[in-house]
């Protein structure tokens, strides 16, 4: 009897190993990324990794790159900055979402990738051909990730997912909860957030609008910490 045809195993590569790093840390977290986790992800010897990837450090920046260009670019040229923000803001609430680990390794890097530095780079285009100052342009990229990050960790925290998971929460707190010692957080749980219809991830969209408005209000002016010049 002949041996019957042998596996065939997919040769590695730079991107078989990000994705495999990835995959390690959706499920553990960045501290889990070692050569040695991502080596049993791909069922191979951690040696073989060297022949693709550097080191770890060169595999957080590979990941980082990965998430970056997940993200949607804001388009060059577009009448309205504020239309151009706005998919790229809920495209990079969905992707970090996915990977909440990268918040913590976003802006942490020293040696940042092509699709890290294209992002960048489009998202500064798109405020500086709108008409934004330069010091305008860093408060608004700063304002603008600094709080879809923060809504993504916030939303990630929640101890509610669906809607009756908000009216089971939502009914214990209120059963232990004197309404006239809290006559506030009553007000807003009973006819707000247990009203029908209600979902804490339209806040973001909310949000979002407040900020591009805020920041159209002074986008070509003076930056208010340079004293008006």
């Amino acid at each position: 009897m002949s041996p019957g045809p042998s596996k065939q195993r997919t040769p590695l590569s730079k991107d078989r190993v990000l994705s495999a790093a990835c995959r390690v840390a959706d499920r553990a977290g960045a501290e889990a990324i070692t050569m040695r986790r991502v080596a049993q992800e791909l069922d191979v010897e951690a040696m073989s990794l060297y022949h693709h990837v550097a080191n770890k450090e060169a595999i957080l920046d590979g990941v980082v790159d990965m998430v970056f260009a997940a993200i949607q670019l804001p388009p060059a040229g577009h009448g309205d900055w504020r239309e151009a923000i706005r998919p790229r803001a809920r495209s990079m609430r969905a992707v970090l979402s996915q990977h909440r680990w990268a918040l913590g390794l976003m802006d942490s890097r020293r040696d940042p990738g092509p699709a890290t530095l294209r992002h960048h780079d489009a998202l500064l285009g798109v405020l500086r051909e709108a008409g934004f100052t330069l010091p305008m342009t860093a408060h608004a990229v700063s304002i603008i990730d600094s709080y879809i990050g923060g809504f993504v960790l916030q939303e990630a925290n929640l101890p509610v997912k669906t809607a009756d998971d908000l009216s089971e929460v939502a009914g214990g707190i209120l059963e232990h909860l004197p309404e006239e010692e809290y006559p506030h957080l009553t007000e807003l749980i009973v006819d707000h957030a247990l009203q029908p219809g209600y979902d804490f991830s339209g806040e973001f969209d909310y949000g979002l609008e407040l900020i591009l408005d805020a920041l159209e209000a002074r986008r070509g002016g003076a930056d208010p910490e340079a004293g008006g010049r």
